[in-house]
């Protein structure tokens, strides 16, 4: 009995140490449904990161879409007047799906800020 755990034991771990991590990649991709190779990640390879750019000046819009596997990742969100950018992070198999939610939640960010000063600046000239 117990040599039939000790195989089974040896056998999960083996499983376990083939097993990589799959994420979507692409580089400077204009849209998510651009961005869908999913790949298997290299050993030490343990996030999957995206990373958006966002641009827009004069009316003029664009957005860069990079996923790729990582061997570390921070998660940052930066605002500008003219564009943003986000890197996002997760662990799990192709869980670097949407880059989009990035986007999204920056520009919610902005007008959180926006609405807030609008609302101080109301209440201070009345």
């Amino acid at each position: 009995m117990a040599a039939y755990a000790s195989i089974l034991l040896l056998a999960a771990l083996c499983i376990g140490t083939a097993y990589s991590l799959q994420c979507y990649t692409c580089v400077a991709a204009t849209s998510n449904s651009n961005c869908k190779t999913a790949t298997n990640c290299t050993s030490g390879l343990t996030y999957c990161e995206t990373d958006v750019a966002s641009v827009s000046v004069a009316g003029i819009s664009t957005t860069s879409i990079t996923k790729f596997c990582s061997a570390s990742c921070t998660a940052t969100s930066l605002n500008a007047y003219v564009g943003s950018t986000s890197t996002s992070c997760c662990t799990t198999d192709l869980c670097n799906t949407s880059g989009a939610n990035s986007i999204k939640s920056s520009y919610a960010a902005i007008f959180l800020v926006m609405g807030t000063l609008v609302m101080f600046m109301s209440g201070s000239l009345l």
